[in-house]
Parts: C-alpha cells; structure tokens; sequence
C-alpha cells in the first residue's frame, strides 16, 4: 500500500474544550503523527453549512460534486447502493426522525438513536406513503431508516442533513426555497398520522423515542453518470455514505489498521466514525473513551506501517462541526525528531 486517507469526523475537539479534554487523552502515536505531518491550515465552515465539514470533504472528494449552499447531492446514489433504480427526476433523501421540544425552540435527535425496526419503519412508511402519493410525489422504501421522495418542483430546496441539523434549533435548518410550504404542509400531515399510531405508543412503553417527524435532504437528479474517485478502494462507508461506494473501484469493512492496511490497496480512504455519535450528542467522556481506543486501533499500527515502510503515506482529515484539518505524515516527516509530540496541532 503506497498512500491511506483516514477520514476522522469529530477527530478536532470543540475549540473551547479543546485544552482540557486533550489533557486528558493518553495518544503519543497519534501525538507524534499530528505534530510532525506536514499540515495545512484549519479551513473554518460558515455557521449555516448545510453539511458538516466531514460530509462535504467526502462529497467532494469521492463524489466530485459540490454541496453548495445545500446538503450533498447523493440521493439517487444512494438509492442505488441500496438496490433501487429511481426513475428520472429530482430525488431526495426521506428519514423519519424524531424531534423533541427544548425550552424555546424544536430540536432534531440523532436518528441513530431511534433504534427504528425493519418493521416498524415499514409500518410507519404505509402511512406516509398515500399522503405522498397524493400530490404526485413517489415515495420508495429504502431501509429501515432511510426512504426515498421524487419531487422534480422542490429542486430548488436548501436542505441539511441530519447530522449537520442535529441537536440545534431546527427552524435555522429546516428546507429553505420554492416548495417550502408544500414541504411543510406535506410533513406536518405526516406528523398528525403518526401522532397517536399505536407503533409510537408501544415504543414509548419500551422507553424508546416516538418517530413524530420526517427529515428531507441529498436533493440528486438520477441519471447522472458517476466518475471515479482518485481512490481505489474505500473501507466503512456506514449510513448514507456507502453511496459513495459507486465512485470507487472497491468497498471493504476494516474494523482496525491492521485489517485496512492487510488489504493492500494502493491508495486507500477509510471513514472512522467512531467519534461521531458521541459528540453530536455532547457526550465528551465517551468521546475520551473512543478516541483513546483509537490510538491502539488505528493510530499506533499506522504509525508502525509507515516506521516500517508497509505505508508510505499517510493522510489524517479530522474535523468537527466548524472547521476541518489536513495533517500528511511520511517515513520522511516523523524523522523531525526536534519537533516533540503534541496534540496541539488538534486544537488549532
């Protein structure tokens, strides 16, 4: 292997509490890669990016395509990962969700929580589906947590996704543009069908979340013709990301370095999302917990591999919900024996 991309959504640490939980973090792999790659500047994300910096680096970079002012377009990509061949239109991505109330405003939960059944998505998915149905909109069945609308009018929508909207005041991310009060009003008679079915009250009894809302977003027109990334082979493409799996010549799973690396692809990309669900959910002691799980499961064997030369290059993109950083280390690079480890480089 010549080159591997690891991909770290959440790896950069809220700048104000970066000091403190960096304290905390026992990694001197990790330490010694960030200190002594060569690295790029932070690039900072404007406040109302809809998509996180992760989503829009993989777009551009696996996709070729540009999120813009809206979410990534991966909707129809999507679709096909899954099996479905949409028809020519405008096709979005459909989730149902659920969204509690805050002290003053509407907050998106991440649908990761919902722990939502095959069954009971599909339950859920004959209720909307008739309502889409009749103002001429498509709705098709993904999985259980992700369904598929064709609404060629709402092409102009500005959407976000969930991860990007999650745990904010939904009103800031909710879909913006022509058809937004069709999108509205089509979700609000969602939210009334589903508001006493018997499905959310046998959740509840069980201690989990209602599904009471709908999530739109990934607007895609099908048809496009999809070019290749500049990587060969891309390991844990999870979630909505395994669209991506079309753009590249191979999708693997790697739970760890070693499994990556015994792979042998010549230029690798690998998602580690590890840290996602915990931060996106403020939940910062398990996020110490999982990124020092990182060091011996990804980042001392990387370290290793390129000491050895198994790896001659190594990119690190780690990001969080503001800004994303570009650290490249070589066998050349950690030869800087006079700059120390740190993970300093982390907070800045």
């Amino acid at each position: 292997m010549s080159h591997l991309a690891l991909v770290l959504p959440y790896g950069l640490p809220p700048a104000e509490l970066a000091a403190d939980l960096l304290r905390e973090l026992d990694a001197p792999a990790l330490a010694l890669l960030v200190a002594r790659a060569k690295r790029e500047p932070v690039h900072p994300i404007d406040d109302f990016q809809r998509a996180l910096p992760h989503e829009i680096w993989l777009t551009q970079t696996l996709a070729r395509a540009e999120a813009g002012a809206s979410s990534p377009p991966i909707a129809a990509a999507l679709m096909q990962s899954l099996g479905l061949q949409p028809q020519p239109g405008i096709w979005f991505v459909l989730q149902p969700v659920h969204i509690h109330i805050a002290r003053d405003h509407l907050v998106l939960t991440d649908p990761r929580r919902l722990e939502l059944q095959e069954s009971e998505s599909r339950a859920l998915f004959s209720v909307a589906e008739p309502l889409f149905a009749e103002t001429g909109k498509p709705l098709l069945y993904g999985d259980a947590g992700t369904w598929f609308v064709q609404a060629d009018d709402w092409a102009e929508l500005l959407t976000a996704t969930p991860d990007a909207a999650g745990g904010r005041n939904i009103d800031l991310w909710m879909p913006k543009g022509k058809g937004e009060r069709d999108w509205r009003k089509l979700q609000n008679e969602v939210q009334m069908h589903w508001f006493d079915h018997r499905l959310n009250g046998e959740r509840e009894a069980r201690g989990l979340k209602p599904v009471n809302s709908i999530w739109l977003w990934g607007a895609q027109r099908a048809g496009q013709a999809a070019s290749r990334s500049e990587y060969g082979t891309a390991f844990n493409l999870h979630g909505w990301l395994r669209a991506f799996g079309q753009f590249v010549a191979a999708e693997k799973p790697a739970a760890d370095a070693r499994a990556a690396l015994a792979a042998g692809p010549q230029n690798g990309l690998v998602v580690v999302d590890a840290l996602l669900e915990p931060a996106l959910a403020n939940d910062w002691g398990l996020w110490l917990q999982l990124l020092q799980a990182l060091e011996t499961e990804w980042f001392a064997p990387l370290l290793a591999a390129l000491k050895d030369g198994a790896l001659d290059q190594l990119s690190l993109i780690a990001s969080n919900d503001a800004a994303l950083a570009y650290f490249s280390a070589s066998r050349g690079s950690l030869k800087k024996f006079w700059i120390k480890p740190s993970l300093a480089p982390l907070s800045r």
